[in-house]
């Protein structure tokens, strides 16, 4: 185990069946060992894992009663609002009728009777004075709707689901390269030049992925889809189907930002070449489109322009990336085939007069 955490088996050492079991397994243990220790982390800060997740479904929500809707939440909430405002005002009101009749009551011209009454009038409005500052201040402050759940056992479960996918996700980085020093020795070191960058771009562009959809994307779809017909729905949302969505969602997205590693696994293959994308851009600009309208549920172009932008960006970039690296390592020469047809660019150097 203590090998595996070092580094890879060079390509040049040999081992047996039963050796090349003993280093998957001291490396799975490795794997596990990192994603139990990820998941005792996540699970003690589950509240904050909870609330960033949570972030982009109360972000959408018309919590502060500047939306009129029929939605019978919203309304209640509205009310609430509205009912602090009106016990606020008045207990100012109360306050400088409390002061008012002091101040009358303290009068030396007032008769003996006037005083007692301006005295009683003074408490009275300091006993509403203190009704209304309580009743403004029994209005929730936390106006935020929180997923609900509906099981007994749910709220511990999805807890400990959604606990479980946060480890995943750190332990990711180690995952993988444990995953890489397994595989790498079976790659030539002329291979190597090639597989390691591909493979190290891969949980890169994933987190990166991720963090793009859950600032960007994600906020944006729920805001559609939650508020969608909701002045004939009462919306609640349950917190089982809220987090696999937004899981799946912005695991999608992840898989998405991949684009650059597909492009340069075709190329490198010889399926297509950088020039042969390039020439069919308008084609690529159509499913890059198609795959931003199906990742953001919503019509408004602003948020699929968002979601299309990074990805047509990627395109671009693996176009050139895998261009130049074929330029400097044919695919003839990688992958142990021959290829004639390799240039991206016409050479001058042939041109007859």
């Amino acid at each position: 185990m203590a090998t595996a955490l070092r580094r890879p088996v060079a390509h040049d050492e040999h081992l047996s069946l039963v050796e090349h079991l003993d280093e998957l397994r001291s490396r799975l243990i490795i794997c596990v060992l990192a994603l139990v220790v990820c998941f005792g982390f996540t699970f003690w800060q589950n509240e904050a894992v909870l609330d960033i997740i949570n972030d982009p479904l109360q972000e959408t929500q018309n919590v502060d009663g500047t939306k009129r809707s029929d939605d019978s939440l919203e309304q209640n909430a509205r009310f609430q609002i509205k009912s602090g405002e009106f016990f606020a005002a008045q207990a100012r009101f109360y306050a400088g009728q409390r002061a008012l009749y002091t101040r009358l009551a303290a009068d030396p011209g007032a008769s003996a009777a006037e005083r007692r009454a301006y005295t009683a009038s003074a408490a009275l409005a300091a006993g509403a004075e203190r009704t209304a500052r309580e009743a403004a201040s029994s209005v929730p402050s936390d106006r935020d709707r929180d997923p609900v759940t509906l099981g007994v056992a749910e709220p511990f479960t999805t807890t400990m689901t959604v606990a479980f996918y946060a480890a995943l996700l750190l332990a990711l980085p180690l995952i993988l390269y444990q995953a890489y020093a397994f595989v790498i020795p079976a790659f030539e070191p002329g291979e190597r030049k090639i597989a390691v960058p591909l493979l190290l771009m891969v949980p890169v562009l994933f987190l990166a992925g991720v963090l793009f959809g859950y600032f960007v994307v994600l906020p944006r779809g729920v805001q559609f889809l939650q508020n969608f017909n909701d002045d004939n729905f009462d919306i609640l949302i349950q917190a089982r189907d809220y987090y696999r969505f937004a899981i799946i969602f912005l695991a999608g997205i992840g898989l998405l930002f991949q684009i650059p590693v597909g492009v340069l696994v075709i190329t490198r293959l010889g399926i297509v070449t950088p020039r042969q994308l390039h020439s069919n851009w308008g084609y690529v600009l159509l499913v890059i489109a198609i795959v931003a309208a199906v990742a953001t549920p919503t019509p408004d172009p602003v948020t699929m322009t968002l979601a299309m932008l990074p990805l047509m960006v990627l395109f671009e970039l693996s176009i050139l990336l895998a261009a130049w690296i074929n330029r400097v390592s044919p695919p003839g020469s990688l992958w142990g085939e021959d290829d004639d047809d390799v240039e991206l660019v016409p050479s001058h150097d042939t041109d007859e007069d």
